[in-house]
């Protein structure tokens, strides 16, 4: 069973560059939780499922976060929601910055990690 949250829309200020850490840039994350939340599908209860709203609020905490690689907030925004609920098996994010600076035309890069108990 999935929850996912898509295109979480934030203004960061990751990258290796020194205009970045001043200027920031566009990031969309995704983030798919994998959990059993069939309890919840019956109950109807919240307790017996991942509150998206807690995880909106890991990935924008993280993403205020100044890193150079994008690589390294996914991971910390994965780390971050296995701690944040025990009802989390695995998760998925990705990680994408809007119109990277670099030598080219490039409307996007991302990144994906996988993080699992």
């Amino acid at each position: 069973m999935i929850i996912s949250l898509n295109n979480i829309k934030t203004y960061s200020y990751h990258g290796c560059l020194e205009e970045e850490a001043g200027i920031g840039g566009h990031y969309l994350v995704d983030v798919d939780i994998f959990t059993d939340f069939s309890g919840a599908s019956e109950s109807d209860d919240l307790s017996e499922t991942v509150d998206y709203c807690e995880v909106y609020e890991v990935v924008k905490r993280e993403m205020a976060i100044r890193s150079k690689l994008i690589e390294h907030v996914a991971q910390r925004i994965g780390d971050a929601l296995l701690k944040m609920d025990k009802k989390i098996d695995s998760a998925d994010v990705c990680v994408t910055k809007i119109a990277p600076p670099m030598n080219g035309d490039v409307e996007s890069v991302s990144v994906e990690v996988s993080v699992s108990r």
